[in-house]
């Protein structure tokens, strides 16, 4: 019988008030089950704000260091089954092991970050204007915060949330997405093995018209941080708002790497493999256009393909390279992609079916794809697939490209392969998105600076991650003294 994993609130397991569950199943073996998971109801909702609230003031009371110290035991839990955590996130989720693995190493390095960082961050003394005063700044914690987190990484991102909402005295509910709720599960079981004082964290699985309405319409919930999808984003966003909630969300991107006729090809190459095709194209900051200056697209193209048709896909637990989508409703949609781009008159250079039978039998899988001879106006061209679909686009040039780079309503991360100095610093100042790269692939951040997009992919009111992460969870209050 499968088991059913229960709730966790104000310090105990629970079930659902609603005696309901939801089954999650392998998404490269749907005849593995993952687990059944609690479908809550308001009044679970409820609870969960109910002993954050409760716990909130005294864990604000404690000393930054100390509650760092929490951030610190939970990081040696997650590095102690770091094994058992990659295996159950490959099986959830379906990303291949060393993409899991990286994942877990990289949640335990947040940790340990904010773990330090807390020491130092909330007290800053400015000049007065006169002698005999003192003027500071301090930060304190929002309150209880409502954090609600996608499913293509879900172990990292609920830790880069959660993390700098405790370390600054906040408490948490927290809404897992309901594709991949067992990771977190267990990053919760090993904070709480790391002694967290009941009620600062909560966990509450279910859905987001009950769950997650529930935590962003609710009272008692100070502010909102929110990853996922563009549609949803703008939803949280609204809802939050209109209590007046701090909110933060972070949403899709359309992202660009332009491939300068400067590039050494191999490397931009190899850029462009890694951000379209890893985790099998299944991140915001993917690389979903490779805009391709003329003189270097029939060798880009022809370097690209050969990539794509070198990737093993199969099983993540197996040693593939290149794992399945994470649930029927994804493969859908980037196989009704794959269609539009056909139908609107882009070329199919490599991929684009749905694999089946044998290995692929039971599961979501399809094959990396490459569109060339795509319109900048096509839809492929413009919209979030979310899935290994890279699309090649031909420009004259660096204003072309730069047009077409930022001729989307998305703007989260964008690349250029350039052996020019010149060119990549301009692209740095023209380009608008929020993480720039140059010479490296759109996907993937450092943990200690700002994290989000332009236009679309964010709220842009504020950032996550390293300093900006902690501004969020904190509301500023300016002390005057004269003595």
């Amino acid at each position: 019988m499968t088991e059913a994993h229960l709730n966790y609130i104000d310090g105990e397991w629970q079930e659902s008030t609603g005696g309901e569950t939801f089954t999650v199943h392998n998404p490269a073996d749907v005849t593995d089950t993952v687990g059944e998971f609690q479908y809550s109801t308001q009044a679970d909702v409820d609870a969960a704000v109910a002993a954050a609230s409760d716990a909130q003031t005294e864990w604000a009371d404690r000393q930054a260091p100390e509650r760092g110290e929490f951030l610190r035991r939970a990081a040696e839990e997650i590095r102690a089954r770091s094994d058992e955590l990659a295996e159950t996130l490959t099986r959830e989720e379906g990303k291949t092991v060393p993409e899991a693995a990286g994942e877990v190493n990289r949640a335990v390095d947040i940790l340990y970050y904010f773990a330090e960082r807390i020491r130092d961050f909330g007290h800053e003394k400015k000049a007065a204007s006169a002698p005999d005063k003192e003027l500071s700044v301090v930060r304190e914690p929002v309150g209880v915060a409502g954090l609600i987190t996608a499913w293509n990484y879900p172990f990292v991102i609920p830790v880069w949330k959660i993390a700098p909402a405790i370390a600054t005295g906040n408490a948490v509910v927290f809404k897992p997405a309901s594709n991949a709720p067992n990771c977190t599960r267990k990053l919760f079981e090993c904070f709480d093995e790391a002694g967290i004082p009941d009620g600062v964290l909560n966990y509450v699985t279910g859905s987001g018209s009950a769950v997650g309405d529930g935590i962003i319409g609710h009272d008692d919930i100070d502010a909102v941080s929110f990853t996922g999808s563009k549609s949803v984003g703008f939803s949280v966003y609204e809802g939050a708002t209109e209590d007046m909630k701090r909110v933060q969300t972070e949403m899709g991107g359309k992202n660009p790497l332009i491939v300068s006729d400067s590039a050494d090809m191999d490397r931009a190459l190899s850029i462009a493999r890694w951000g379209a095709f890893g985790v099998t194209g299944q991140a915001c900051t993917a690389t979903s256009r490779a805009i391709v200056y003329e003189d270097v697209y029939d060798e880009f193209v022809e370097g690209i393909v050969e990539r794509a048709e070198n990737i093993e896909v199969g099983h993540g637990l197996d040693g593939a390279d290149m794992g399945p989508q994470a649930s029927e409703g994804e493969l859908t949609g980037t196989l009704d992609y794959i269609d539009v781009g056909q139908t609107e008159g882009a070329t199919l250079a490599y991929g684009g079916d749905e694999l089946t039978g044998g290995v692929y039998e039971d599961g979501y899988f399809v094959e990396p794809t490459v569109f060339t001879d795509v319109d900048h106006e096509m839809r492929i061209a413009q919209e979030e697939i979310f899935g290994p679909v890279l699309a090649v686009l031909k420009v004259s040039g660096y204003e072309e490209a730069i047009e077409v780079a930022n001729g989307v309503d998305y703007g989260l991360s964008a690349s250029i392969a350039t052996d020019d100095l010149a060119e990549a610093k301009r692209f740095a100042d023209d380009i608008e998105a929020g993480v720039v790269k140059i010479n490296e692939q759109t996907s993937g951040t450092e943990l200690h600076v700002p994290f989000g997009g332009f236009k679309d992919s964010s709220s842009n009111t504020y950032r996550e991650s390293g300093d900006e992460g902690l501004r969020f969870f904190t509301s500023t209050k300016t002390v005057y003294e004269n003595w």
